[in-house]
């Protein structure tokens, strides 16, 4: 059998040792040029990340001026509704000599604007009627009397109630129907 020759015996240790350094030198190229496409990265999602952050910012800015603005302005619309009421009580009152007839048809006049503005405004009246059933999310009841109908129904309205925006704003105050 012939032997085969061994490279690594038959190779000169000098070429040897550059060939390893020949073999190091294009792994640490290829490692350069990795550890520079990894840098770059590493400023573009840095950049990429400053950026969302100040968008960020932005937005959370941006919506507090929003709030301030709505906060400020929300009564705008049902104070421009009622400015034509507050002129029409100041006319009623710069009448000289006012007839009874005149006043009553200058409230009348601006209780339909107060009405109109409060509808405008989404501010409902509750004026539960007599029989109705007691909602204590809506009514208040602040006596109960001795009444020919259903326990805990309405008897009288002593107070109107509103609501706006279908919020309570003031519940309607009302006397109930005692159990028989």
């Amino acid at each position: 059998m012939q032997e085969q020759e061994n490279p690594v015996e038959n190779t000169n240790p000098v070429e040897a040792i550059v060939a390893d350094v020949e073999i190091m030198a294009d792994v640490l190229e290829v490692s350069k040029d990795t550890l520079a496409q990894l840098e770059a990265k590493v400023l573009e999602l840095q950049d990429a990340f400053m950026r969302a952050k100040a968008e960020g910012e932005n937005i959370r800015r941006r919506a507090q001026e929003d709030i301030s603005k709505a906060h400020k302005f929300a009564i705008e619309s049902f104070a421009e509704a009622m400015v034509p009421v507050k002129d029409s009580l100041e006319m009623a009152l710069k009448v000289e000599t006012p007839s009874l007839e005149s006043i009553k048809e200058g409230v009348e006049m601006t209780l339909k604007q107060l009405i109109s503005a409060f509808e405008k405004n989404r501010l409902i009246e509750i004026n539960p009627t007599q029989g109705e059933k007691l909602d204590p999310s809506k009514h208040q009841a602040v006596s109960m009397v001795p009444a020919e109908q259903d326990a805990n129904t309405v008897v009288v309205v002593l107070q109107k109630g509103y609501t706006i925006a279908d919020r309570l704003l003031r519940p309607a105050l009302v006397t109930v129907a005692q159990a028989k």
